[in-house]
C-alpha cells in the first residue's frame, strides 16, 4: 500500500505541475508591457499623423479596418518595428512590449 501512495502523490504533483504549466502558457500578450507608457510613446512619435494618411479621421481605423496588417499577437512586434523606423524611432525591445501593450489593450484586444 506505501508504494501506491508514494506513486499517486508523484502523480499528483505531476498533475500539479502540468496545470501550472498550461496556465501560464495562456498568458497575456506583452505582459510585460506598460500599456500607459506605450500610450505616451504612441504620442511622443505621432503614431498616428501617418496612419491619418492612410485611413483619414482620427486615423485608428488603420487597427479595426478589415484589411488590417495585424491579425495576430505574434504579427505586432514586426509591424512595429516597421513603423518605428518608418517614423524615425529607435525603440527598445521594452518599449516595443510597451508600444504593443497599448495597442492590444486599445484596440486589438489579442488573447
Amino acid at each position: 500500500m506505501r508504494i501506491c501512495n508514494n506513486w499517486e502523490r508523484a502523480n499528483e504533483k505531476i498533475f500539479f505541475l502540468l496545470l501550472v504549466a498550461a496556465s501560464t502558457a495562456q498568458a497575456t500578450p506583452f505582459a510585460s508591457g506598460n500599456a500607459n507608457h506605450g500610450k505616451k510613446l504612441f504620442a511622443q512619435y505621432e503614431c498616428d499623423s501617418c496612419h491619418k494618411g492612410k485611413v483619414g479621421g482620427d486615423g485608428s481605423a488603420i487597427f479595426t479596418r478589415p484589411d488590417r496588417i495585424v491579425r495576430s499577437a505574434g504579427e505586432l512586434i514586426p509591424r512595429i518595428k516597421f513603423c518605428s523606423g518608418a517614423v524615425g524611432a529607435h525603440l527598445s525591445a521594452q518599449e516595443e512590449q510597451d508600444l504593443a501593450a497599448h495597442l492590444n489593450q486599445t484596440y486589438y484586444h489579442f488573447k
